[in-house]
């Protein structure tokens, strides 16, 4: 049971490493949300390996993690990539402290985890639409116009908008957009073609005379 449990811990600490440093951390730049997914994940590995060392109810553990979970996703405004990577840290810290026994089963589990949060969080695939609250010193009455001053404000092509709050005293309206951005300009390539090695405009000589 040992050998199963320092195998988990191994195989947790670098898929949580993976997770945590490698993906998030380097596209999203929070000391403090990497640290708690650490945290999360090595508690609940933590928790599952000490009972199934005890025989206990591995459903109690469960339903105490939820509950944490849930206080703890409640008592921080965080987005919602954040919260896919916040119960992905939890399903790593489970899979690995109950799937520990079979280890080609933890890896494979672990390797499909982290590979489907780095494609679907890769810059490269991430769409251009965004969603913002944007909050103006104005209240327009015309649909249209809210949508021509939202996108040329916002830079882009406004998609769907809602009005959450109206406020006709201070004139001001805050309302919830989500717009699409548009693609970045491509760079325009050299006309002349490049050479590995330096050249030198020709210059011209003048002719020397024979003395006759």
């Amino acid at each position: 049971m040992a050998e199963h449990v320092l195998y988990g811990l191994a195989a947790n600490l670098t898929a949580i490493t993976v997770l945590a440093h490698v993906i998030y951390f380097r596209r999203h730049h929070r000391r403090d949300l990497r640290l708690a997914y650490i945290a999360v994940n090595v508690g609940v590995f933590t928790v599952v390996s000490l009972l199934l060392a005890e025989r206990a109810d591995v459903a109690v553990g469960f339903g105490l993690f939820a509950v944490l979970s849930i206080i703890r996703l409640r008592s921080d405004a965080i987005t919602q990539e954040e919260v896919g990577y916040y119960f992905v840290a939890l399903a790593l810290g489970l899979v690995n402290g109950i799937a520990a026994v079979i280890p080609w089963l933890a890896v494979l589990l672990d390797a499909v985890l982290l590979t489907m949060m780095y494609v679907a969080d890769h810059p490269r695939f991430a769409p251009r639409t965004r969603r913002q609250v944007v909050t103006l010193d104005v209240v327009h009455a015309d649909p249209a116009a809210l949508h021509a001053d939202l996108e040329q404000r916002l830079g882009g092509t406004v998609l769907s908008c809602t009005v959450t709050e109206v406020d006709y005293v201070r004139d001001v309206s805050i309302v919830d957009v989500r717009y699409r951005r548009p693609a970045p300009p491509k760079r325009p390539r050299d006309a002349e073609p490049r050479t590995p090695y330096p050249t030198r405009p020709a210059t011209a000589t003048p002719l020397r005379s024979e003395a006759r």
